[in-house]
């Protein structure tokens, strides 16, 4: 939002003040001011009220015409100008030879044989607005040679308030808010704005307005009759212009202007197509024509301003383009309101339009302000106007009122959050400044919190510290240590087992942590013939790719995948997110926190990948959970995952994650010649494993003894099972050596660890269990491989 420094002298005398520093403090005291700080109209010299006295067409030229123009310094100088406006007595603004308008110099130039010394200018020349259609038109009551800036406010300093700092401050959505702050900050009165007294309408007829929606909290409305002003003063039109916004006509000027002022959007409906204005949602959906000319679908969510039953504006964003202030209006119906703040975000967001007003509604306005407003509309718009007449009451409903609120603090509780002695005598200056009513009785504060401050911002004493010391200024502190009792926190058990494996798969295995969002990305997956599956979709989302939530991550860094797949030849990438499985019996997201980790490789086999990553979360649950993990075969139904080579992770019996292949249908799309394997681990499921702590033992004096035999066998889940009936106590460690293939089918080669802590063993009760294992496996068929 851009806020002018001269709009804001309306209200503070900032007279002998640095304005510059004075941004600076309320950058650090308010809210953040972007950088760069605009200088409006220094570039802009030489340029002065002339009158043209003689117009002919150019003999060898359609647009082009030869003008003498009286710069009031008593000769006439030759001007060669195309403006299609321009006429004998016109009055405009002229820069004379020597002016600068921007980096441009004016000197004398021949233009279609013709010496033009100095040029007429239009108001995009000088920089006051983008009309760019004709020179400029002045008042002929000006005198000729009178500088431009003396005529207009020209010369601004204009800088940008970030929005997002505004969020919380609904009172600083316009210029008078932002007053009332320079004012704290500069020790300066800030002065009322000038309105009129609307009681002295009361006899007037009230117009026909009721509010039929619990979603309108005041509705403010006042309408008028003989209104000839078209075109709007060129200061207000400049105000305009510097703060983003372009002129229209006067009365939407004016609203416009009132909404930067005060920060209460107002609307001016024709006043023959509005007669009984009703504030309501309708049952049935239907179309409905704004005033940029866009059809637009308006849902039984939408709060509808409507003449009778016929609607006429959105409520909170934008009129309707059938009651539009055209040019022959003069009687206009004026309205000034507040919404549900949630209910005006909505409505905009399912829209897809977010408009200036809609931005300070979805703030929580003031209610108490739109009174305040009409009377401004009305001082304005009769000094601008002066025949216009006022031709009804004040018609006001106030259907909600936020409740008043009143704080309560002693001189201690300052001090205390503080650190620093601020006197009582300057917490009471800086509160009142600050438009807060100050009681104070002995070292005890009784605070009213004023209603532009109480509808969501100021509703605790710990707000009240923040009001005293960001006006004292926070570079004013003391710096020393704060004396304050620190107490040991003990970590949450899931952080503790996220920052573990962060370490072992970071450290260990060297992994690269990635981050990403919580959307399924529909464009990428069906760049990767990944199928979308069917979860939780945002309402109203701005961007189909991404209204999906997901239900599993291995998607999501299949793409990230994609897009690093030239980084290395080999790389892994892990992270710690979340995924959301549908809805419960609360109509709420059954939100999962996963570990999913994926593997690359151009060089190593999906074998040997596979296995790595088995290590992987072996390695992990065995350092954090000190337990074992097995592996069992599950169906699929996805497509991106390979059907034959999908396992689940079990420990404790309990299923806690999958482990898997990429499908090759899939797999082509990220890299023809790479393998690509992963895994997902449910958090929860981790954390909720009972940990089966280090069991500690005398390692015997004696020598082991290793046996290694080779079986032939799919998988080593059987052969570990016949091991465990076997139950012996000899057997101190089983692992797996090596698998390989031949003619004959695949090999898997065991270790067995044998050792007992008090006498060495003998090679016969070594191969006692050895032989009864391989019996065991022969008679499941599993051969001893020859």
């Amino acid at each position: 939002m851009f806020i002018s420094i001269n709009w804001i002298k309306d209200f503070v005398d900032l007279s002998g003040l640095d304005i510059d520093e004075l941004i600076h403090k309320f950058s650090l005291s308010t809210a953040e001011v972007e950088n760069e700080i605009f200088y409006k109209g220094s570039d802009v010299s030489g340029v002065v009220v002339a009158e043209i006295k003689s117009v002919e067409n150019h003999p060898e030229s359609k647009k082009l015409h030869l003008l003498k123009v009286d710069a009031g310094d008593g000769k006439l100088t030759d001007v060669v100008c195309g403006a299609p406006n321009v006429k004998v007595g016109m009055k405009t603004a002229f820069a004379k030879v020597g002016a600068r308008l921007g980096e441009i110099e004016i000197t004398p130039r021949e233009l279609a044989g013709y010496t033009s010394c100095g040029m007429c200018c239009s108001e995009k020349e000088i920089g006051i607005s983008d009309d760019h259609s004709g020179i400029m038109e002045l008042d002929e009551s000006l005198v000729n040679g009178t500088d431009i800036k003396d005529v207009m406010e020209i010369d601004d300093i204009v800088f940008e308030v970030d929005n997002k700092s505004l969020t919380n401050r609904p009172d600083l959505w316009g210029h008078y808010g932002i007053a009332r702050e320079f004012a704290a900050l500069a020790g300066r009165p800030l002065k009322p704005l000038d309105t009129v007294d609307l009681t002295e309408y009361k006899d007037l007829p009230k117009v026909d307005m009721k509010i039929e929606d619990p979603l309108c909290y005041r509705y403010s409305c006042l309408q008028f009759e003989n209104i000839t002003r078209k075109i709007s003063p060129a200061n207000m039109r400049i105000r305009l212009f510097y703060c983003g916004m372009r002129a229209i006509n006067f009365l939407a000027d004016l609203t416009n202007y009132l909404m930067l002022e005060m920060g209460q959007p107002m609307h001016a409906f024709d006043s023959r197509k509005v007669e009984k204005i009703r504030i309501k949602r309708f049952e049935a959906p239907f179309e409905f024509q704004t005033l940029d000319g866009v059809e637009r679908h308006i849902d039984e969510n939408t709060l509808m301003i409507c003449n009778d039953n016929t609607p006429v504006a959105i409520a909170g964003i934008m009129g309707g383009l059938d009651s539009e202030i055209v040019e022959d209006t003069s009687s206009l119906t004026l309205e000034s309101a507040t919404f549900d703040a949630v209910s005006i975000r909505k409505s905009s967001a399912r829209l897809s339009h977010r408009t200036d007003a809609s931005m300070r509604y979805e703030k929580s306005l003031d209610p108490e302000m739109t009174v305040t407003a009409v009377a401004r509309f009305v001082k304005l718009l009769s000094d601008f106007d002066g025949g216009v007449k006022v031709t009804s009451s004040l018609t006001d409903e106030y259907a909600k009122k936020f409740d008043k609120v009143t704080l309560s603090f002693d001189k201690r509780f300052v001090d205390r959050y503080t650190g620093i002695e601020i006197d009582n005598e300057t917490i009471v200056k800086t509160l009142t400044a600050l438009g807060f009513k100050v009681t104070l009785d002995g070292d005890d504060f009784t605070v009213d919190v004023p209603s532009w401050r109480a509808t969501k911002d100021v509703t605790l004493k710990a707000d009240i510290i923040e009001e005293i010391t960001r006006i004292y200024g926070y570079d004013n502190f003391d710096v020393h240590t704060a004396a304050a009792p620190l107490y040991p926190v003990r970590p949450f058990a899931e952080k503790s087992i996220e920052d573990k494996i962060k370490d072992i798969l970071v450290k260990e295995f060297s992994l690269h942590e990635v981050h990403s969002y919580i959307w399924e990305y529909s464009d990428e997956y069906k760049k990767l013939g990944i199928v979308t599956e069917p979860n939780v979709k945002l309402l109203n989302a701005t961007n189909p790719n991404i209204e999906t939530i997901r239900k599993s991550m291995i998607p999501t860094q299949l793409c990230q995948i994609k897009t690093n797949s030239s980084y290395a030849p080999s790389f892994g990438i892990f992270e710690i997110g979340r995924t959301v499985d549908g809805i419960d019996e609360n109509n709420l997201c059954r939100e999962h926190k996963k570990l999913a980790v994926t593997l690359f490789s151009k060089t190593e086999t999906t074998e040997t990948l596979y296995f790595k990553l088995i290590r992987m979360i072996s390695v992990a649950v065995d350092d954090i959970k000190h337990k074992s993990l097995s592996f069992t075969a599950k169906e699929t139904g996805l497509n991106y995952i390979h059907p034959k080579n999908f396992n689940a992770i079990v420990c404790d019996g309990k299923e806690i994650g999958e482990i898997g292949v990429v499908h090759p249908e899939v797999l082509k799309n990220i890299d023809k010649k790479a393998n690509v394997v992963f895994l997902e681990v449910d958090m929860k499921d981790l954390v909720e494993t009972e940990n089966a702590g280090i069991k500690y033992a005398e390692a015997s004096k004696y020598p082991s003894i290793e046996v290694d035999v080779t079986f032939v066998a799919d998988t080593f889940r059987p052969i570990k099972e016949a091991i465990a009936l076997i139950n012996s106590e000899l057997v101190k460690k089983t692992s797996v050596v090596d698998t390989y293939n031949d003619a004959n089918g695949k090999s898997i080669t065991i270790r067995i660890v044998f050792s007992h802590p008090e006498r060495t063993l003998v090679k016969d009760e070594v191969m006692a269990i050895v032989n009864e294992l391989i019996a065991k496996l022969e008679s499941k068929g599993i051969k001893l491989k020859a």
